[in-house]
């Protein structure tokens, strides 16, 4: 399935191709952007893996990304998307990441706001679920500024680089926007 280009005041998000490897790889080999990312490649070949999820959201149904950049600038700088799509169910689950030399800025924010605006009116989905990992106030305020509600946290959920981490989960209601 195509989805369209979703373009907000600052950005535009086009589906992730398979050309954009190399983006997936510059923002998931960097540590400060995976320290609470649930993936991280260091190679090209490494990164395949990532690109065959995208792929796979897309050909199962379940999902799709975006790679998003600065309004006529063309170059990428994030990405925002949805996977675990439970169509009969009407639900999905949303993540993001962002080069750190745009952080700050408000675009993380823009760019989900604009992938739950689709979600909801042309997926017709209900609900947006986020997890995020403890410890990761930025994501969390990101999911505050956006709506979303915490409705809790599993305590020492995963292991992660040999310790156990918490997980809070977030969720947002098409109702509640």
């Amino acid at each position: 399935m195509q989805h369209p280009k979703l373009v907000t005041k600052r950005l535009e998000l086009r589906m992730i191709w398979p050309a954009d490897a190399a983006f997936i790889l510059q923002g998931l080999s960097d540590r400060r952007v995976t320290e609470y990312y649930a993936v991280h490649y260091d190679t090209p070949e490494a990164v395949q893996e990532q690109m065959q999820f995208y792929e796979d959201l897309i050909k199962n149904g379940t999902g799709v990304w975006w790679a998003f950049s600065i309004k006529g600038e063309g170059q990428l700088i994030g990405a925002c998307g949805l996977n675990e799509l439970e169509a009969e169910h009407q639900k999905a689950q949303m993540g993001y990441w962002l080069l750190p030399a745009y952080w700050g800025k408000g675009y993380v924010p823009e760019a989900a706001r604009a992938v739950m605006q689709y979600a909801f009116h042309e997926m017709h989905l209900n609900r947006i679920e986020a997890i995020v990992e403890g410890g990761n106030a930025a994501s969390e305020k990101v999911l505050q500024k956006l709506g979303f509600t915490c409705e809790g946290r599993l305590r020492e959920r995963e292991m992660k680089n040999g310790r156990f981490i918490d997980l809070l989960y977030y969720s947002v209601l098409k109702r509640e926007l």
